[in-house]
């Protein structure tokens, strides 16, 4: 396997969303991965049982039961060959299973133990459950995230469970590893999706603190308050999107729908304007086809895309000519992000899968172990 992990194992607890997330991307640029399932969970685990999860892609798998001693003997033992460590339980479920910091950084004095919770490892909320929605709410994201008069707008899951929450582990993980080279000493990474969203919040609280920015869903130039940077519908109910910010992207903009150029920053900027242009604009955009405004402004500097589905995207000449999709198997999935000029990362195919289990004697385990976990 290449990629400018190579060489590093990480352990990986099943789980959901964010932490399995983290695992694919360090996969993803050549890391080792060993996930391991709870029996109760998935008995599968050793076979095909997730041989279609994209998140899996490119990780061994091992179910192992947790609730027995010689199940928590073996992962220790497990541990003591990997670098880091990737949890996404609620705070004291690992150290009720006897799998928690204190003994496996005892077990392995270098490892990275990596930590992914909504609310963290503490605070009065810690030990409540919540989703993606929960932590965006709280800190403020979910609420600048809302059209006038409407609700506020979850973006999927994209910004609390993947952007604020597997990547900044991943971040951290990396992080830490970094690290541990020059010391020689493992730590805890505390990965926490509230602190990972205000994080990504840090440009919109600075524009606060400069006094630029409402604490107002769509009253700002980032948030469809203004008439520049917004989705707008098409004669033929698709939409387009503009994002024409810096004043000669704006004026380029307007010399083509016909508007009045602006002289300066503040004459774009004033609020005032920003209702009446955005009506304006709106019926431009009704006059044509999604299609024909592409053929007018696509290839212009003038902030301008199709607002396209999902399956579209995977046809965008863009998309393909820089294969940001791959086929893997039977599926389309999106190809290792970032890319390495000399060590670039891949993916695998799941239906190679060892399911021999053969590959843990890499990690320490023998013959009479590696038996007793395909029994079970």
């Amino acid at each position: 396997m290449s990629g400018p992990l190579d060489g590093f194992k990480i352990i990986e607890f099943a789980g959901l969303g964010p932490a399995p997330f983290a695992g694919m991307m360090l996969g993803d640029m050549g890391a080792e991965i060993l996930q391991i399932n709870r029996i109760s969970d998935n008995a599968s685990a050793n076979s095909e049982g997730k041989a279609h999860d994209i998140m899996c892609r490119g990780k061994q798998l091992v179910a192992i039961d947790l609730k027995k001693e010689e199940g928590v003997r073996l992962t220790l033992k497990l541990i003591k060959s990997a670098d880091a460590l990737i949890e996404g339980f609620r705070p004291g479920i690992m150290e009720k299973l006897g799998l928690g910091p204190k003994i496996c950084l005892k077990e392995n004095p270098k490892l990275v133990y990596g930590r992914m919770t909504g609310w963290g490892q503490e605070g009065p909320l810690a030990n409540l459950a919540g989703h993606d929605i929960n932590y965006l709410a709280l800190t403020g994201a979910l609420n600048s995230i809302a059209r006038k008069g409407s609700n506020p707008t979850p973006p999927l899951n994209l910004v609390g469970d993947f952007g604020g929450g597997g990547m900044y582990l991943a971040f951290g993980l990396v992080c830490a590893l970094i690290e541990t080279s020059k010391s020689k000493m493992g730590q805890v990474v505390d990965a926490a999706m509230v602190d990972g969203v205000s994080s990504l919040m840090t440009m919109i609280h600075g524009l606060m603190s400069e006094g630029v920015w409402e604490d107002n869903p769509a009253s700002n130039f980032l948030d469809t308050g203004s008439h520049y940077y917004d989705t707008y519908k098409c004669s033929d109910g698709k939409y387009v999107a503009l994002g024409a910010i810096e004043p000669k992207f704006y004026n380029a903009l307007a010399h083509i729908l016909g508007l009045d150029p602006v002289s300066s920053v503040e004459q774009q900027m004033d609020k005032s304007r920003w209702a009446k242009l955005k009506k304006e604009i709106s019926a431009i955009f009704l006059t044509k086809t999604r299609d024909e405004w592409c053929n007018i402004m696509e290839n212009k500097d003038v902030c301008f895309s199709p607002v396209l589905t999902i399956t579209e995207s995977y046809q965008h000449p863009h998309i393909r000519a820089r294969k940001t999709f791959l086929e893997n198997g039977s599926r389309v999935e999106p190809a290792p992000a970032p890319r390495f000029s000399r060590t670039p990362g891949q993916i695998t195919d799941n239906q190679k899968r060892d399911t021999s289990l053969e590959f843990l004697r890499q990690w320490g385990l023998n013959g009479r172990e590696i038996s007793f976990l395909l029994e079970k």
